[in-house]
């Protein structure tokens, strides 16, 4: 049995581009599992990056929430400290006021007590005096009484 050299030409053409096609086939395999591979790894990527965004913009609003109760409580401290400050100066005015007619009263207890001895509470007695008062600028002097006529 002798194998002429054209059969053996297309054995081995036959064995060559066998070869050959499995190579090219395997190789393009191997790009489209790569390709494949790659895609699934850029989505998976994009997914992390849409939860990463998320999350951003969860804490961003989280943040501006907390940065708008903070304001509201500095606005709240400055109301605060602003009635404070006037109910301050309304008890100031308030204890100003109180020790001005504490010393009013006292004034006054001195005059009565000077003018004490001199009050009589017999209308026609001869030793009753008209008392004048040069201390109190607003006091009125005092009227003499005059004795009513019975019927």
């Amino acid at each position: 049995m002798e194998i002429s050299f054209d059969t053996l030409i297309n054995i081995a053409g036959l064995f060559l581009s066998g070869s050959v096609g499995g190579f090219v086939a395997w190789k393009w395999q191997r790009r489209k599992m790569k390709a494949e591979a790659q895609t699934e790894e850029v989505n998976m990527a994009k997914a992390v990056q849409d939860t990463y965004q998320q999350m951003l913009k969860d804490k961003e609003e989280e943040v501006a929430d907390k940065n708008r109760i903070i304001t509201e409580l500095r606005e709240d401290r400055d109301h605060f400290r602003q009635d404070r400050n006037e109910l301050r100066e309304r008890i100031d005015k308030t204890e100003s006021l109180v020790r001005e007619l504490q010393e009013q009263v006292s004034e006054n207890r001195r005059e009565i007590d000077m003018m004490r001895p001199f009050l009589c509470g017999v209308l026609g007695c001869k030793l009753r005096k008209p008392v004048a008062i040069s201390a109190a600028p607003s006091a009125e002097k005092p009227k003499k009484q005059t004795k009513k006529k019975e019927a």
